[in-house]
């Protein structure tokens, strides 16, 4: 199915949650809890049809057809 992200069109597995859409762009595995399962910090929000999806909803929040989904990353510096 075909999703926009971060205003590109972007095609994802029918059925794939967020939490699914944030391991494939990242490269890391995620906990149900939406933590990185490495340990290590993620930096990384998400925002699906103009609302913030808190992490913990990650793993539950199926995405759809049409999907307006902006994921944003943290970047450190001065």
């Amino acid at each position: 199915m075909n999703i926009t992200l971060n205003g590109a069109e972007h095609a994802v597995a029918d059925g794939a949650s967020v939490s699914t859409l944030v391991s494939q762009l990242t490269g890391r595995m995620l906990a149900p809890d939406g933590r990185s399962a490495d340990g290590r910090k993620l930096g990384v929000a998400v925002a699906r049809n103009a609302e913030v999806v808190p992490r913990s909803q990650w793993h539950g929040t199926a995405l759809a057809e049409g999907d307006d989904v902006e994921l944003v990353t943290a970047v450190q510096g001065g």
